[in-house]
């Protein structure tokens, strides 16, 4: 019997880089792209600052509640471990289950490939197509077309997940640093907005009439540019004093996001009207344009590039916590507990999901995957601020250095926000939310094998 004691994470993340995943990992390229969708789904200026409102107090819902639930359990995987304690170790490993091979891959997948579509605008040939797999895998049953620029989106994973490999806080310092580029630049945009855009001429048309279902449409939209707040959460055991530094960074970060949102979105319809926003596919880009013509085009898609560099690097660092967490506990492959003995990060599982994230993008299928994947991830997010009402009776002894502002109204409304959200996407896309539930509850049989296999040892 090996008696060695194991390596274990260290907590070197500070407050910096614990809020530069918040903001980093949040603000990708949704920023440049929902104001369409959501223009297009509510048809008034109003009305999009309430969806982005709405969204942002719902976020800010789950950020407080999750804030109580990463100061009292400050372990690494962040959901994995709330809803473990919480539910029971089966609803931990479908929360692990769907990050790996969907949600937190997925996301990986999408951010490299937005990454390599930004940067055809300045070098065509990443379109081209590489090589062509002779075989029924591809869009609607036809070959499998492999880009240059697909290529290119496994070299910036597998670059990243290098970097994550040599020290988690090598990732942290490379975090704050482009995070603060990113917002610096997108602070720019907006000033740039205010300060020498023209205020476009009145715009009485309607866009859209305003309806129950397409509110709502809009607030996933808004709520998808919101996504990955939780994520600091994920490397909880690396960040130093968690009591403090974990509730400052969910809720600080996530009230940083917000404001940051707002105010581009200001911009945004200060220099274009309703309608112009509404026919554009690249919205900030198109404001740039109008101030300074395709110079300012191109600035907006080095912009976006940084942000979602930004937003792929922490969600390589953050995601790989969770297979880690799910196989320290004897719920995945062995080897995925590893802790590098030199650089003390979870080196193989970081390799694993960065491999994974590459297939992926090669196979050209991560939307579908991540699509189906949002109805029953929304489950996962509300049973998560749920814990917080459970855990307060299930264990009112435990430790507690943070207590959620408001409770128990604040994660009651982030539980009926999700609830409606899974209502309509239940009734609108019912096989989608179906499948999406099939997914995650495939993973049931493994877990009952390395339960099994945790059992014999």
């Amino acid at each position: 019997m090996d008696n060695a004691p194991r390596t274990e994470l260290k907590r070197v993340l500070g407050p910096w880089a614990a809020a530069s995943i918040v903001v980093g990992t949040v603000i990708g390229s949704g920023i440049f792209l929902v104001p369409k969708t959501m223009i297009q789904r509510v048809g008034s200026v109003e009305a999009v600052f309430a969806v982005w409102i709405a969204g942002g107090l719902l976020s800010l819902a789950g950020a407080l509640s999750y804030a109580e639930l990463a100061a009292a359990l400050p372990e690494a995987g962040g959901e994995y471990a709330f809803l473990r304690e919480a539910y029971g170790p089966i609803w931990g490993f479908l929360y692990s289950w769907t990050q790996m091979w969907v949600a937190k891959s997925g996301s990986i997948a999408t951010l490299a490939t937005g990454f390599f579509l930004y940067l055809t605008i300045f070098f065509e040939p990443l379109k081209g197509v590489f090589y062509t797999v002779p075989l029924p895998i591809g869009p609607n049953g036809g070959p499998l077309e492999i880009q240059y620029g697909q290529l290119f989106a496994i070299v910036l994973i597998l670059c990243l997940g290098w970097l994550n490999y040599f020290g988690v806080k090598v990732g942290g310092n490379v975090q704050v640093a482009v995070t603060v580029i990113k917002v610096a630049l997108i602070g720019a945009i907006i000033l740039a907005g205010f300060l020498f855009g023209h205020a476009h001429a009145p715009d009485t048309a309607a866009v859209a009439p305003l309806t129950f279902s397409g509110f709502i449409a809009a607030l996933v939209a808004a709520l998808w540019a919101y996504d990955g707040w939780n994520n600091v959460s994920m490397v909880s055991s690396e960040i130093k004093d968690p009591q403090k530094n974990l509730p400052r960074a969910l809720i600080g970060g996530t009230l940083c996001v917000v404001a940051i949102y707002m105010l581009a979105n200001a911009a945004y319809f200060h220099v274009m009207s309703p309608t112009e926003v509404a026919g554009s596919t690249r919205v900030a880009a198109e404001m740039m344009r109008k101030i300074f013509h395709d110079p300012g085009a191109s600035a907006v898609s080095i912009a976006a590039m940084i942000s979602i560099f930004a937003a792929l690097n922490g969600s390589i660092l953050s995601g790989a916590r969770v297979p880690y967490a799910a196989a320290r506990d004897g719920l995945f492959f062995s080897s995925v507990a590893r802790v590098h003995p030199v650089h003390h990060t979870p080196s193989v599982s970081i390799i694993v999901l960065s491999l994974w994230s590459c297939l992926l993008v090669l196979s050209g299928k991560y939307d579908d995957l991540f699509n189906l994947v949002i109805f029953a991830s929304w489950i996962l997010y509300g049973m998560t601020a749920a814990a917080v009402l459970v855990l307060r009776k299930k264990q009112p002894n435990l430790l507690r250095p943070y207590r959620t502002l408001g409770y128990p109204v604040v994660p009651v409304l982030f539980i009926l926000g999700a609830g409606i959200l899974l209502v309509t996407t239940a009734v609108e896309r019912p096989r989608e939310s179906a499948m999406g539930i099939g997914l995650i509850l495939a993973g049931v049989p493994f877990y009952a094998y390395w339960k099994r296999q945790a059992a014999l040892k």
